[in-house]
């Protein structure tokens, strides 16, 4: 089993109080709270992946001659767009943890936050004064300085009516309020911001900021989910019964009929069935990944897997895909997985962190378990590391 990261949080503050008093709640900065991130980057390691195929990257820039104009391109860039920048420029890259599964390690130092909320892990790469603006996000962050060092404000808690100056192609805000933050992360230190806070990071130098970002699904998204499960229930297609009084006009729909429905649809998911469509749905849907995972190797059949590990190589749960467990069940990807009671045991270790070894093929493994091996691998579920 790899050695566990411990938690990403103050010594004096637990998780139950992290969660209790500043989730989603107010900012906390965390000295030095991911020190294994110092040192796994530089930024032209960054650089040179944003230009990459299949790589989900933004440029930001300020014009030279008008600072208060910003410029955005999106992938693909290229290695020209790098070299033409003005003074004032920011590379992001996303979903990184599939680009690095040492750096998707690292979100075991957020686990006191369930993995299903999971985002992706977002880096920052930016010269002296880059930025990407005075803004504020819709999901939990937690922004760890990797390399360099970045000064960071925060502000008002924002809210769908805040306005956004016009103009721009991305979203800016014309005022953050009074600040109550106001701080330089050097690589090691970790801010987290809650939703809607409003915050300003500014590079102070090169560096790179990574952000690991935790959000939970929108009602559209749920309702949609629901609908999708719900068509697999036949008895739902049948047309509902409804009491029906005299009206005054025949064209009219009215509140009680309104309300009639509601009540069906209410009795619909307090029902087990309801329950049911609504916990796979949920299942699924924060199971799903927002970014199709990326194929570095050729299939492999049992027998190549095992002389691979023979050969000194481990096998690991990939960063980059999304497991997730509701009872008994196994959600991977956006779809339940059944599994035997080995494969159970064998699925349990790898998300408890642990990798299997040859010495594991050896002793625990046998030609059925190694097979189930296989086909994970080359489903992306895993990785040789």
């Amino acid at each position: 089993m790899t050695d566990k990261l411990p938690f990403c949080l103050p010594a004096d503050i637990t998780p139950e109080i992290f969660l209790k008093e500043y989730w989603q709640k107010k900012p906390l900065l965390i000295k030095n709270g991911l020190p294994a991130l110092v040192g796994m980057f530089e930024p032209t390691d960054v650089l040179d992946l944003a230009i990459e195929d299949g790589v989900s990257a933004r440029l930001i820039a300020q014009k030279d001659d008008n600072p208060n104009q910003w410029t955005l391109k999106n992938s693909p860039l290229t290695e020209q767009d790098l070299q033409d920048t003005p003074r004032l420029w920011t590379v992001l890259v996303q979903n990184l943890e599939q680009w690095s599964p040492e750096l998707g390690e690292l979100w075991q130092a957020f686990d006191f936050i369930p993995k299903w909320q999971q985002d992706d892990i977002m880096v920052s790469v930016a010269g002296a004064g880059g930025s990407v603006g005075e803004h504020y996000d819709e999901y939990d962050v937690f922004l760890a300085q990797g390399y360099g060092s970045r000064r960071w404000t925060l502000g008002k808690i924002c809210d769908s009516d805040t306005p956004f100056i016009e103009g721009q192609p991305i979203r800016l805000l014309d005022d953050m309020g009074q600040i109550i933050f106001d701080e330089i992360l050097e690589a090691g230190d970790v801010l987290y911001v809650p939703p809607r806070l409003s915050h300003y990071g500014v590079a102070q130098d090169d560096c790179l900021t990574f952000s690991f970002g935790f959000r939970r699904p929108n009602m559209v998204q749920i309702l949609d989910e629901v609908a999708d499960v719900a068509t697999g229930e036949h008895a739902l297609f049948s047309p509902l019964i409804l009491p029906q009084t005299l009206q005054d006009n025949a064209y009219e729909l009215t509140n009680e009929s309104i309300s009639a429905i509601k009540n069906e649809l209410i009795n619909l998911l307090n029902s087990d069935k309801g329950n049911a469509i609504l916990t796979q749905a949920l299942s699924e849907l924060v199971s799903k990944r927002q970014y199709d995972l990326v194929a570095f190797d050729d299939e492999l059949a049992p027998d190549e897997l095992a002389e691979r590990l023979q050969n000194g190589e481990c096998l690991m749960i990939n960063p980059a895909c999304r497991f997730v467990r509701q009872n008994d069940d196994w959600y991977i990807n956006g779809e339940c997985v059944c599994f035997n009671d080995n494969e159970l045991a064998l699925i349990d270790r790898f998300t408890d962190n642990d990798v299997i070894t040859f010495d594991d093929l050896s002793c625990d493994l046998d030609d059925e378990l190694l097979a189930s091996c296989a086909d994970w691998l080359n489903d992306k579920w895993l990785i040789l590391i």
